[in-house]
């Protein structure tokens, strides 16, 4: 654990661990002065700060923007971007987490401050007009190492990868730290209040939910007791939004989880639903009857509602990706296994947001297959680098081998 406490621990028999009569824990005000005895004293306290951060598990909240990876707390990167919005369904929204925390999120970006030298922050809000954005532009007023970045309230423009490209930062450049609001909160909690950060703000919604609710969970929490106290029949459990979510298979709530979408178990067979003409369902094609209607409230469950099909080339994927790839022609190299083609394509680019999957009418997983490629380049570079460096090493011991061969004679 991040910080043990006293308390009693047992295990039930589901198999979970259970913490009960835990004493409280007595927070200290982060001290950058405070001396360390593993810490060489030339580290200032920018270094401490980063220390403390990791300390209170706080650094858990930042990835680098374009990998997504955790980054190095050591590094200097050439800006952090700092998002206020989340966009996609059935997650947990920025301003939900700063109605009544303004102060301390202030607080938090004057703590990023501290571990830059001349590198901006550079902090994201919806380009919308409303009493909260007021607030937060009057609170940041006068603070020159922050540059404001409106952006429209669209999935998935809130996405880091799109944000950096959009701000002109670029990869080659160095990293690019990322986090949302949360992230600057667990910031101002660590260094302010000198408390760990255990729980996470998370939202449990989808069409399987009784009430759209958000819940502070520590991490581990078990799965079973939230579909129990908020699912309403039998339900999947998606871990995130319903577009770039993934199903949730561990017994225990994710680290890094920011929601949970629950889904109802199809459990009655549509017969012939594959024919019928769309009335009670949406699609982004106009195909269907439902684009004669206005709005109306779509069942959404786990039925695929007829089975995948061969890419039809019909471009909705290539339309609506907000990277500005093709990702049915992706799809097409992957399939005859032309790997090489795929990274040419640029499938780097792709931010797993999963609209392609979304609007496609064959129900191709295409963000799946987006993710595996990007998984089987990475490892195959790091084989290439492995290899080479193996030649390059053996071709030195050959070279000292021969030059003492020679001195030898």
């Amino acid at each position: 654990m991040l910080a043990p406490r006293g308390g009693k621990v047992s295990l039930a028999q589901d198999g979970y661990i259970t913490l009960t009569d835990i004493k409280p824990r007595e927070g200290k005000v982060h001290n950058p002065e405070r001396t360390k005895s593993h810490i060489v004293p030339k580290e200032g306290n920018g270094d401490r700060t980063r220390l403390a951060l990791l300390e209170s598990g706080a650094w858990q909240f930042f990835s680098d923007a374009y990998t997504k990876e955790l980054p190095d707390p050591k590094g200097t990167p050439q800006g952090i971007i700092v998002s206020t919005l989340s966009l996609e369904p059935f997650v947990a929204r920025g301003d939900v987490q700063l109605a009544d925390r303004l102060l301390e999120f202030t607080r938090g970006l004057e703590h990023l401050q501290t571990l830059l030298e001349y590198q901006p922050i550079y902090l994201v809000v919806p380009n919308v007009k409303s009493e909260l954005i007021r607030s937060i532009k009057e609170r940041v007023r006068g603070y020159a190492w922050i540059k404001l970045v409106a952006i429209p309230v669209q999935y998935p423009y809130d996405d880091s990868n799109l944000l950096a490209r959009h701000i002109g930062l670029k990869k080659a450049d160095g990293p690019i730290w990322s986090a949302r609001t949360e992230g600057v909160l667990a910031v101002d909690r660590a260094l302010t209040a000198g408390r760990p950060c255990l729980t996470r703000l998370i939202s449990i919604g989808g069409p399987g939910a009784k009430d759209a609710v958000h819940l502070k969970a520590i991490a581990g929490y078990p799965i079973k007791k939230i579909v129990d106290d908020y699912a309403k029949g039998d339900v999947r459990v998606i871990n995130g939004g319903i577009l770039a979510g993934a199903e949730h298979k561990s017994l225990g709530l994710e680290a890094e989880c920011r929601g949970l979408t629950l889904l109802p178990e199809q459990t009655e067979r549509e017969f012939l639903s594959f024919v019928r003409p769309g009335y009670d369902r949406k699609s982004y094609s106009a195909s269907f009857l439902s684009s004669l209607r206005g709005k109306f409230a779509e069942r959404l469950t786990t039925s695929m509602r007829g089975e995948g099909r061969p890419c039809v080339a019909c471009h909705y994927c290539a339309d609506i990706c907000p990277a500005g790839l093709s990702p049915f022609l992706l799809h097409k190299y992957l399939y005859a296994d032309m790997i090489e083609q795929v990274e040419k394509a640029r499938v780097d680019l792709c931010v797993e947001c999963g609209l392609c999957s979304y609007v496609c009418p064959s129900k191709i997983e295409l963000a799946g297959e987006f993710i595996k490629a990007k998984e089987l380049i990475e490892q195959e570079k790091e084989e290439i680098r492995i290899e080479q460096a193996r030649k390059a090493a053996l071709e030195e011991a050959q070279k000292l081998a021969k030059q003492e061969k020679e001195a030898a004679k």
